[in-house]
């Protein structure tokens, strides 16, 4: 560290040294932006300008905090050399101490900040997404539970006025879900249900059971960030496309025209079918969501298999023990056990009041991420 000045050292001690010098890289690449932005050649290329200026907005946030964590770690070294300084009157001394105290709180708390915004961004957390739910072990009671758990989402993402559209369901005659695929369109949606992939375990007595005995059923939650077109190509050559006719509750067009989609990825020997259109190529514009989506998400799976493999380790076959919710009826809570969370508000949490359970989520998988900065 020859050469930094005292500040510099000191600073150094306080935030890791390889955390100081990346901080430092950023405000150079911000002031480099800033004097491009001034430069004549890229003012005239309309789309480079907005590149940089899009580029140095994203770096304000990080720079603000810094220049700020300076000046307060600038006023602490003021304080101390006036408690320092034996000649300064015992009251001033006494408030130097008091504001070295306090600002030395504030400059944790800004610590913890400036990481944070460190933390390299997810690139998908701007996506849309595509959940899938499925019912798992559990027979009519785990299908009743997952129609639950999409009115769950559906009244979530009403509140945040995302848009939600289903691309796939297959219901049951008492009104549950075997299965319900559907997108959810918005700003940050992947940022805040990532978490929700996994086996989700209900506990209460079905209304069937007469006995009043209390049961265990699961279903499963798929999210996956929605691909595009440009994010995954598919050959019209690998694909096999089947018409048939819909099924299930009545209506018009159902069992009397070939509206259903079935489409097969030879290759990997994907399924994925729509039916809930009446029209057949609506049908088929959605299977084919479905199955990008699909298809991107086995491709990055390969990729981080072995660093992780997601969706698999996350989904599981749907049995009993691996869970990472439970929602327990008789005693009106629901847990999480990824991060030992409890809340004995069940009713208001199907209701879609779901922020804090994703906001403490959130917060506790910045703190893993932090460990490792």
């Amino acid at each position: 560290m020859a050469g930094f000045s005292f500040l510099e050292k000191k600073m150094a001690i306080i935030l890791e040294e390889e955390v100081f010098h990346h901080l430092d890289e950023i405000l150079k690449k911000y002031n480099e932006m800033g004097h491009l932005l001034g430069d004549p050649k890229v003012i005239s290329n309309r789309g480079e300008f907005q590149r940089v200026a899009k580029e140095q907005a994203e770096l304000v946030p990080i720079v603000e905090k810094y220049d700020y964590y300076k000046k307060i770690l600038k006023r602490i070294n003021e304080a101390e050399e006036i408690i320092s300084d034996s000649s300064s009157d015992s009251d001033i001394r006494e408030l130097a101490e008091e504001e070295k105290n306090s600002l030395e709180k504030e400059l944790e708390d800004l610590e913890k900040e400036i990481k944070l915004l460190l933390l390299p961004k997810d690139p998908r957390d701007k996506k849309n997404i595509i959940m899938e739910i499925r019912a798992g072990a559990g027979g009519d009671e785990a299908c009743l539970f997952a129609a639950e758990l999409f009115r769950m989402y559906a009244r979530y993402a009403e509140k945040n006025r995302w848009k939600v559209d289903i691309l796939n369901s297959n219901f049951t005659g008492l009104g549950g879900l075997k299965e319900i695929i559907f997108s959810l369109e918005g700003k940050g949606i992947y940022s805040k249900l990532k978490f929700e992939s996994g086996v989700h375990r209900v506990q209460r007595v079905p209304a069937t059971e007469a006995s009043g005995r209390i049961h265990t059923s699961t279903v499963t939650v798929a999210v996956l960030p929605e691909a595009e077109e440009v994010d995954i190509s598919i050959d019209p050559k690998e694909i096999r496309i089947d018409t048939f006719c819909a099924s299930g509750p009545g209506g018009q067009g159902v069992n009397t025209t070939y509206s259903a989609v079935r489409i097969i990825h030879i290759p990997t020997g994907m399924i994925v079918s729509c039916q809930d259109e009446r029209s057949q190529i609506k049908n088929k514009d959605k299977a084919m969501r479905v199955l990008r989506t699909r298809l991107l998400e086995k491709k990055e799976e390969e990729e981080r298999a072995k660093r992780a493999q997601e969706r698999r380790g996350q989904v599981g076959s749907g049995d009993r023990s691996e869970k990472i919710r439970t929602y327990n009826f008789p005693q009106n809570r629901v847990t999480d056990h990824r991060i030992g969370l409890t809340l004995h508000r069940l009713e208001s949490v199907l209701e879609g009041d779901m922020d804090e359970l994703f906001d403490t989520l959130v917060t506790a998988d910045n703190a893993e991420r932090l460990k490792g900065l």
